[in-house]
C-alpha cells in the first residue's frame, strides 16, 4: 500500500489518515512522552535543584511581588497565574507542589512561607487554595537573586505570550539542601536533604582545592540532614560509597529518650520520627502490632503530640530493656526506615545522569560562576550606558551658555547639539531632558563624582571578566554571605539529624524470653491446615478436620520453638510456634503464614534444634547433610536449600547419633553405606545416593552400626534386620533387592 501524499499545510478536512507502521508510530510518540516526563516533570536540574513546576511557582510569585517582606496573597491567585501563564496542567498538581514547598516537615529549607492550614506530619491535607495564603521565604529569595540582571536564560512559555526562566540563579546548592524525588520513564530520582552550611563549606573546599576527593568532602558533609530530625545509623563507609557513586541508601530511625514513672517503671518518648513517615500511620501500625501480638515486648502506644512530636511507648513489662524494646520496634515498624539514594539529575545541557556528591557540587559551582559572569556583563553594559550619558551631560556644564542658546533659538536643537558638540542621539536626548534646576554647580560636582565611581566600577568589572581566578574568588565571597543567612547559628540552619551506631542487642532472644514456655502438639493436615494443641494429644483419632481432610503430621513441640517445614520444592519454611492458631478450631491454612504454592507438598515438619544435622534428599536420589541452623528462613518465601528437578524433594532425616544410611528405591533395592560418605553442605543438589534405571528414591533410614537397622511391617510391628551387612556397598551403587518379609510399601517407616 503506497503512502498517501500529504498536501502542504497538512491534510484536508476529512482526509486526516496517515499510513505508517504501528511500531514506528508508537515508539515515536512514547519517546516524546518519555522525554517530556524526564525533562519537564520528574527529574530536577542539578543547577537549582528544581523541577519545572517549582521553578514556575517561584517565578510567578516573583512577578506578583510576593517577596519575604511583602504581604501574602491567596494561593489560588498564585496557582491561577502558574497554570494560566506557565504550567499547562491541573490546578491540583500545582497546588500540591506549592503546599509541599511550604511544609517545614517536608522541606529542609522551605521556599514558600504559608499562612493557614498547610497540612501536618500526621498526613492531613492542606486547606483549599482559596483559604490559604503564601509568599516567598528568604531561601527562595536567594534562589531568585539576580534573575532581573540577565543571570539566566529565558524561554517562551507554552503559548508564546510570555517568558519563563530556564533555570534560577540559585544562590545556594538547593538540589542537595532540599533534596528531590520523582519517577520518570525508565528512571527515577531520590535525593535526601542536607545541611546548607555544610554543603557551602564543601563548595569552599572545592574552590580552594578542586582536586579534593569525595572523602575530603565528607569531612564537611557527613550525611543527610532531614527536616524531621531523627538519627542516621548508616556506617560512614556506606555513606562514602553512596556519595561516590550517587546510589545507595540511608538508614534513619526515630529519636527517643526515657522517662521514669513511679514504682520503678519507665516509658519511652519519641520526639522525632523518620522523614516522610506519617505519624498517624505509624501509630496505627504500632497498635496493629499489639493487636496481632507481633510485638510481644510492646505494651501500649499513644500520641501526646501538640506542636511537637511526643509519642509514648510503654513496655509490656518493666523487666524489658528499653534498648531491646526499641530495637525490636525498629525492625517491625516505620520507626526505622531506609531512605533510598539515587542522585539522578539533569545536567546543564538537559541530559539525565547519576552524579556523586563532588559532581553535583562542581556543577553547582560552574552554574554560580556563569551567573556571576552574566550579572557582571549586564552590570558593565549598564555602566557603559550611564557613563555615555554622563559624558554628554558634562558637556552641558562646560558649554552651558551655548547649549542654552541652541535650545532657545534653534528650530531643531537636537540636530544642532549633535553637530556642534559631536554628540550621539542618546546624549542629545539626555541633555534636552535635563531640568533647569539640575544645572546648578552642585549637580555638576555630583555628576563628576558619579562618573568617577562608575568608571572605577567599570574597570573592576572588566578586570573581573578577564580573570578566572577573580571570578572563583567572588563566587566564594557570595557563598560565605549566603552561609550567614542559612548557617548553623540561625534557626533554620541548625543541624537536625544526628549520627550514631545502632546498638548490638539480641531483640529476638529478648522476645523469646517473654514467651511462656509450654508443651504443645502441632497438628498439620494433608490439605495444609495447621494448629497447635496444648500439651500432648493422647488420641489422634479424636481430632476434627474439614470434610475431605485428614491428619498428616502430629509433632510434639514447645511454644518457644521454631517450626521447620520441608517442602517438595526443596525449600524450608520457618513458623514460630507461639504464633500458631489454637486447636479449638480447624486452624489456619499454612499459605497464610508462608508463601508456598498450591502444587508444593509438605514432606516433613519438626521443631528446630540448634546444632542438629539432617540428611535431605531428592526423589532423583541426590542428597547431602545439612546443618539444621542453615534451614531457618526469616522470610515468608522460605529458604531454598535442596536443588531439585521436576521430580521434587523426597525426605529429610535427623542424623542424631547415626553412622550409617540405608536407602531404598521405587524398584525395591536397598543400599547401605557409611554416613560420612555424604558431604556437609548448606545448599545445592548434593551427591548421588543410589542409582536407578527407573523410578527414584523411596525412603531412607539413619542408624548406628551397633543397633542395626529395622523396619515397620504392615501390622505395625518393629522388625529388626540382623543380616544387613550384606547390603553394604559403595555410595551411588544400585543396591540389592530388599530382604524377605520387608514392608510391602517399600518403606522403613510409615509415611507421615
Amino acid at each position: 500500500m503506497n503512502k498517501p501524499v500529504i498536501p502542504p499545510g497538512g491534510p484536508a478536512d476529512g482526509d486526516r489518515v496517515i499510513d505508517e507502521p504501528l511500531t514506528e508510530a508508537l515508539s515515536r510518540r512514547y519517546l516524546a512522552y518519555a522525554l517530556s516526563t524526564i525533562m519537564h516533570r520528574a527529574l530536577p536540574d542539578v543547577r537549582d535543584g528544581l523541577k519545572p513546576v517549582h521553578r514556575r511557582l517561584m517565578h510567578a510569585m516573583r512577578i506578583l511581588r510576593l517577596d519575604p517582606e511583602s504581604s501574602a496573597k491567596k494561593c489560588a491567585r498564585v496557582v491561577g497565574d502558574v497554570i494560566g501563564k506557565y504550567h499547562p496542567h491541573g490546578d491540583t498538581a500545582v497546588y500540591d507542589a506549592l503546599v509541599r514547598l511550604a511544609q517545614d516537615f517536608a522541606q529542609r529549607y522551605p521556599l514558600i512561607d504559608g499562612q493557614g492550614n498547610f497540612g501536618n506530619i500526621d498526613g492531613d491535607n492542606a486547606a483549599a487554595m482559596r483559604y490559604t495564603e503564601c509568599r516567598l521565604t528568604d531561601a527562595a529569595a536567594l534562589l531568585l537573586d539576580g534573575i532581573d540582571e540577565d543571570a539566566v536564560d529565558f524561554r517562551a512559555t507554552y503559548d508564546g505570550e510570555d517568558e519563563e526562566p530556564v533555570v534560577l540563579p540559585a544562590g545556594f546548592p538547593n538540589l542537595l539542601a532540599n533534596g528531590s524525588s520523582g519517577i520518570a520513564v525508565g528512571m527515577a530520582t531520590s535525593i535526601p536533604p542536607h545541611n546548607a552550611a555544610e554543603l557551602i563549606d564543601a563548595c569552599l573546599l572545592l574552590l580552594e582545592r578542586p582536586e579534593a576527593s569525595t572523602a575530603d568532602l565528607t569531612g564537611f558533609v557527613s550525611g543527610p540532614d532531614f527536616p524531621t530530625g531523627g538519627i542516621v545509623v548508616e556506617s560512614q563507609a556506606s555513606m562514602l560509597e553512596t556519595y561516590e557513586t550517587g546510589r545507595g541508601g540511608v538508614r534513619l530511625r526515630a529519636r527517643w529518650h526515657l522517662e521514669e514513672i513511679p514504682r520503678g517503671g519507665y516509658r519511652i518518648v519519641v520526639t522525632e520520627i523518620p522523614y516522610q513517615v506519617k505519624k498517624a500511620d505509624m501509630i496505627e501500625q504500632l497498635a496493629t502490632l499489639i493487636e496481632l501480638k507481633k510485638a510481644p515486648l510492646l505494651g501500649d502506644v499513644r500520641d501526646e503530640s501538640a506542636e511537637d512530636v511526643r509519642l509514648i511507648i510503654e513496655p509490656k513489662s518493666r523487666n524489658v530493656e528499653p534498648e531491646v524494646l526499641m530495637e525490636s520496634l525498629f525492625k517491625l515498624s516505620t520507626l526505622e526506615t531506609r531512605f533510598p539514594v539515587n542522585m539522578n539529575v539533569l545536567d546543564a545541557r538537559g541530559t539525565p545522569g547519576v552524579m556523586g556528591l563532588k559532581q553535583a557540587l562542581m556543577a553547582f559551582l560552574a552554574h554560580r560562576r556563569e551567573v556571576l559572569i552574566r550579572r557582571a556583563g549586564w552590570r558593565l553594559a549598564k555602566i557603559e550606558q550611564r557613563l555615555h550619558i554622563l559624558e554628554g551631560l558634562l558637556i552641558v556644564f562646560l558649554n552651558l551658555d551655548e547649549v542654552i542658546r541652541i535650545v532657545r533659538f534653534e528650530d531643531e536643537p537636537k540636530a544642532k547639539l549633535i553637530e556642534t558638540f559631536t554628540l550621539t542621539d542618546i546624549q542629545a536626548d539626555a541633555i534636552l531632558n535635563t531640568r533647569l534646576r539640575q544645572l546648578a554647580k552642585l549637580e555638576e560636582m555630583e555628576l563628576r563624582r558619579e562618573h568617577d565611581e562608575l568608571a572605577k566600577e567599570r574597570d573592576g568589572l572588566t578586570a573581573l571578566l578577564a580573570s578566572e581566578k577573580k571570578q572563583w574568588n567572588l563566587v566564594g565571597v557570595g557563598l560565605r554571605a549566603v552561609r550567614k543567612v542559612l548557617g548553623p547559628e540561625t534557626a533554620v540552619g541548625k543541624r537536625r539529624t544526628s549520627f550514631a551506631d545502632a546498638p548490638q542487642v539480641d531483640a529476638a532472644a529478648a522476645i523469646e524470653a517473654m514467651i511462656v514456655r509450654e508443651p504443645i502438639t502441632v497438628i498439620v493436615s494433608e490439605r495444609g491446615w495447621i494448629r497447635a494443641a496444648k500439651g500432648a494429644v493422647q488420641d489422634p483419632s479424636e481430632l476434627k478436620f474439614k470434610e475431605g481432610d485428614k491428619l498428616a503430621f502430629l509433632v510434639p513441640a514447645e511454644t518457644t520453638d521454631k517450626l521447620l517445614l520441608f517442602a517438595s520444592d526443596g525449600r524450608f519454611f520457618t513458623v514460630a510456634c507461639d504464633k500458631l492458631p489454637s486447636a479449638r478450631g480447624h486452624g489456619e491454612p499454612l499459605r497464610l503464614m508462608v508463601d508456598i504454592e498450591d502444587s508444593v507438598r509438605i514432606l516433613d515438619v519438626f521443631p528446630h534444634k540448634p546444632g542438629r544435622k539432617r540428611v535431605i534428599a531428592s526423589k532423583a536420589g541426590y542428597g547431602f547433610i545439612l546443618p539444621e541452623d542453615e534451614a531457618l528462613a526469616f522470610r515468608r518465601a522460605g529458604k531454598q536449600v535442596l536443588t531439585v528437578d521436576e521430580s521434587g524433594a523426597c525426605l529429610s532425616l535427623d542424623v542424631a547419633d547415626g553412622d550409617h544410611l540405608a536407602v531404598i528405591g521405587d524398584n525395591g533395592k536397598i543400599l547401605v553405606f557409611k554416613l560420612d560418605e555424604l558431604p556437609e553442605m548448606v545448599r545445592g543438589k548434593g551427591v548421588k545416593l543410589q542409582s536407578y534405571r527407573e523410578g527414584g528414591l523411596r525412603d531412607a533410614l539413619v542408624f548406628t552400626k551397633a543397633a542395626g537397622p529395622s523396619w515397620i511391617d504392615s501390622a505395625g510391628r518393629n522388625r529388626a534386620w540382623t543380616d544387613w551387612t550384606g547390603w553394604i556397598a559403595r555410595r551411588s551403587s544400585a543396591g540389592k533387592a530388599a530382604p524377605k518379609g520387608f514392608a510391602s510399601n517399600k518403606r522403613f517407616r510409615p509415611q507421615g
